[in-house]
């Protein structure tokens, strides 16, 4: 497998992320693959907060939230998936499938025997994510449910289809630019140089040019089943507390695609609505994750 490993100087001025890098390299079956998180707080924690990026994004996303986390006493683990952040970058675009990134985030879990977890999801972060506590259940307690889906072969939105035919469409997608238009008036210039940092050409882009073509919206595709058991298994069997924040400016995945799925999750109450939050809606983080605290230690 050819892999490419973003240079640890490209990261050297990330002015509003002060966690150091941790890493994995032994996961089965991705043995010679490098894999970063963050990793804060006490290993002993009663609490374990399990935060997963998406599309095109990477640890970074959750400089807002693992602050508010980490005051609480909490643990606070965010990887990045391979083909992100600081993460190993395999070449070759078909190397990045859901079996894939699903299964290196289950190794994950296991490798680093992540207890009583608190899984906080955005984005493929949710797709993803969200299909773990079924596989692991002892391992899960709590859920933090942002602007994602659990697609099972069918359209999303008409947000989802303009984007991914635009990402079809450009092989070198303009990552840092995505980040601020999707965010308008919240990013500063160091965020955009941070979120654009892992990507020094295009070359280092397969995972975030494969992303886009994954999500399980027609038939057959890799992903239905395991969306479709996900959401027998958190509208039935899960009892933990779910709480949800939807960034009500997101096009993609935004209120309607988010009150669906709130339907299939059992006891998850009305939504905490960031009006002006779009579709990475971290960027509002603190305000969400102050919230979610709250909620948590009341409900």
């Amino acid at each position: 497998m050819d892999v490419l490993r973003t240079p640890d100087e490209r990261f050297e001025r990330l002015l509003f992320l002060n966690y150091g890098p941790h890493y994995v390299e032994d996961l089965p079956g991705y043995e010679g693959l490098r894999m970063h998180f963050l990793d804060e707080g006490p290993e002993d924690a009663e609490h374990t907060f399990l935060c997963l990026h998406g599309e095109p994004s990477w640890s970074y996303l959750y400089r807002k939230m693992m602050p508010v986390f980490l005051e609480t006493g909490a643990r606070v683990v965010a990887p990045d998936l391979f083909g992100f952040g600081r993460s190993d970058k395999p070449v070759d675009d078909p190397v990045y499938t859901f079996g894939f990134h699903r299964g290196s985030l289950l190794r994950l879990l296991e490798a680093l025997d992540l207890r009583n977890v608190t899984l906080v999801c955005q984005d493929w972060g949710g797709i993803l994510g969200l299909t773990l506590p079924m596989e692991a259940p002892e391992r899960f307690a709590r859920l933090l449910v942002m602007n994602t889906a659990l697609p099972i072969g069918e359209a999303v939105s008409p947000g989802f289809a303009g984007w991914k035919a635009y990402a079809a469409s450009d092989p070198d997608l303009p990552v840092a630019g995505l980040l601020a238009l999707s965010s308008p008036g919240v990013l500063n210039p160091p965020d955009l140089s941070a979120y654009g940092a892992p990507f020094p050409d295009q070359r280092y882009k397969a995972g975030v040019r494969r992303f886009p073509q994954l999500v399980p919206v027609e038939p057959g595709m890799e992903g239905v089943e395991e969306c479709r058991a996900a959401r027998e298994f958190l509208s039935t069997q899960w009892q933990g507390p779910v709480r949800m924040a939807v960034g009500m400016a997101d096009p993609v995945l935004g209120p309607p695609v988010m009150e669906e799925l709130r339907q299939t999750l059992n006891g998850c109450p009305p939504p905490l609505e960031i009006a002006g939050g779009g579709h990475f809606v971290q960027e509002w983080g603190e305000e969400i994750a102050r919230w979610a605290v709250q909620e948590f230690a009341t409900g």
